[in-house]
This record gives C-alpha cells, structure tokens and sequence, in this order.
C-alpha cells in the first residue's frame, strides 16, 4: 500500500524549500526499491534546480541526490537489494542506449532526460499531495524526503564494516565526492612524477585533490579565493596554494611545476579561469572539467599549439556500484578523510545548510533524519 512520507518541497522557481507531510508515495514498481532516508548531502546542483531548472509550470517537486538509507521494500523483479539492507543512492541512467550498455552510463544517451526529472520515463509521478502530483525523481532519487523510490541499478549497498555512525558520510559519495575523486582517479589519472592543480576547493575540489594525495603525486597545487579553503586544502596535503585573486597565478604555476603542469582540473565553470588553467599546462597537459555555462567559450590556438587536451567529466566517469566501495576502501585505509569536508544538520534545517552552503561556511553539507 501507498505510504505517507515528509519532503521538503519547492513550489516556484529560487522558492525557499517547504517541509511538508502527507505526501502520498506510492508502492514500487517492478526494478524499483523503496528506500527510507537516514542523511542526504547537500549538492550545488540542487541549488541549481531550485534557481534554474525549476519553472513556473512544474507541479511542486522534491530535490536532493546524495541519499543513503535502508531498504523498507523492494518491487517484483528486484534481486540485488534485499529489505533492511543498507544503501547509497547515486546518479540514473537509461540502461539501454550504446554508452549504458558498454559500461559508461556516466554518458548515458539520455542522462539530463532522467536525472533532470521529475516524473517516471514513462511519464507517471511516484509521489503526490492531495490528489495532485508531486515531481519525485530528481536524479532518481529526490532525496530531500524522508523515503523514495529508487530504481534497483541506482543503488550500492553499504559494505558491512561501514560503521554506523560513518553512515552520514556516505550519501556525497553518490555524487559531488565520486565528482572529485573520479576526475583523478579514472580520467587524468596522473602518477608520482607528475603535477595537478585544482582550481577550486568546494567538495568536488577537495574530493580531487584527497584523490590526488592517495595517488601520491608529486606536486599538488591547489587555487582559491578563500583562505580558509587553502587552508584546508594544505591540512588534507596539498603541496602548494596559490591566491585565486593573484594576477600571475600562471606564472607561479610555471614556477612550481619547472616550466607547466602535466594536468589540471576545473571546479568552478569560470571562463577567466579555465584560460589561466589551459596556460599554466606544459607541453601535452590535459585538463579536466566538470562545469560550464552556456555560451561559454575557450581558445583552442594554445590548446591545439601545445598538444594539450581539454576532458569533459561528468560524475568522475564513474560506475558507481564499482567506484564507491573503491572510494570506501581508501577511507578504511586512511587515506581519504571524508569527515574533514562534512558537516552536519537536522533533517528539518535544509535552509540553514544552504545557507552556510552559499556563503562558504560549509564545505559538504549532510542533513541527517
């Protein structure tokens, strides 16, 4: 039977979040899981679809895409997940076009089509308030409620020695740390003798560049206005910081790196500097990027002249069920100190989380139920 669950919801585009109850959810479909919520992260992106995606015209909808929970129910057909078992939510994919079925659902064909969401593919809603439909399939998941339906190929479960009371860091994973991570991990790739700079320490930045220091590469640079970021950056192991608002950040790059980096990573989406990143590469460098603006526009001339690459990312290329317990597996070792980005707070205090999100304060907000 349809269960009732609480969500924060938004009503009307760069709207504050509602938390409501009596949203009516109903029962699985064959291939999907209903999940109750123990903590969810708090991404960029959701601001994002608050702001951007969100039009006058939609139904009222539920956001938020680092989810972990528990399984409370599974629908016909579901045989990896098993009710009471513990689990991550990560990204959707269509499961059927050329890139999902080689391994790359990170390209899906038709990943904005069903992360960017909120009905079923087939155009039916999940969830509903008073009759009416409520957009429940933000990224698959629209964790901001208290349960969802999620599909079964979206999940990872939890390993068994995953504390408890670690449980909270794991709902980022889903997203802006296997961002990060994967950029290094499963795209540059770069090695002890080689160099990085990141420019830009949010969560995806400092999830690189813990990636990096894991790796043991040699030089690691990390960019930002915020002092108390490059602080951070320098505690978690980069070598180097250098002052986003320095006019010859290029030039001390050079310096660091004995004539350019061998690779780069873009965190922030500005043009200004995506240039300087692309300058600062040596000979053949290759530089990695997970955000733009429409319009936006680079010059190819010193990309071309100097043999370097420019490499889209999108979720760290990942394949969640085979990165996340890789992700994992280096935090049981040590070696990648998820707890140092989190902070966390009362599910009922979304707004307070974005707001220590938007002025910096918090590096990777987690609600926690």
């Amino acid at each position: 039977m349809p269960i009732q669950i609480s969500a924060h919801v938004l009503r009307e585009p760069r709207g504050t979040f509602e938390l409501v109850g009596g949203i009516e959810l109903a029962d699985p479909r064959p291939g999907e899981v209903l999940v109750r919520y123990t903590s969810t992260g708090l991404c960029h992106t959701d601001l994002f679809a608050r702001d951007v995606f969100h039009q006058p015209d939609f139904p009222p909808a539920i956001y938020g895409h680092e989810g972990t929970g528990v399984v409370e129910a599974v629908g016909a057909g579901v045989s990896d997940v098993a009710e009471g078992d513990r689990v991550m939510a990560s990204f959707t994919s269509c499961g059927q076009c050329r890139t999902c079925l080689t391994g790359r659902p990170f390209n899906c064909e038709h990943f904005n089509d069903v992360n960017f969401a909120l009905a079923r593919p087939d155009g039916s809603y999940k969830a509903s308030l008073e009759g009416q439909p409520v957009g429940s399939s933000f990224f698959g998941q629209s964790s901001f409620g208290s349960h969802a339906l999620v599909a079964e190929r979206d999940l990872v479960k939890v390993p068994e020695w995953v504390a408890a009371e670690d449980e909270h860091l794991l709902g980022p994973l889903g997203c802006g740390i296997q961002t990060g991570a994967g950029a290094i991990l499963n795209v540059l790739r770069p090695g002890p003798v080689d160099s990085i700079v990141i420019a830009g320490t949010g969560a995806v930045g400092l999830s690189a560049l813990m990636a990096a220091v894991a790796s043991g590469i040699g030089t690691i640079i990390a960019v930002d206005i915020v002092e108390e970021r490059l602080k951070l950056a320098r505690e978690l192991g980069a070598t180097h910081t250098i002052d986003g608002n320095d006019e010859d950040q290029v030039e001390q790059i050079r310096d660091l790196t004995h004539g350019g980096a061998s690779h780069a990573f873009d965190t922030t989406g500005v043009a200004p500097v995506l240039s300087r990143l692309v300058d600062a590469l040596g000979w053949g460098g290759r530089l990695g990027i997970v955000g733009a603006a429409p319009g936006m526009t680079l010059d190819l001339l010193p990309v071309m002249q100097l043999g370097r690459q420019v490499q889209g990312i999108v979720e760290g290329n990942s394949v969640p069920r085979v990165f996340i317990p890789q992700l994992l597996e280096l935090r049981r070792n040590g070696r990648f100190p998820l707890e140092k980005l989190a902070r966390t707070y009362p599910f009922t205090d979304l707004e307070a989380a974005i707001g220590d999100t938007t002025s910096g304060a918090a590096v990777k907000a987690v609600l926690v139920h």
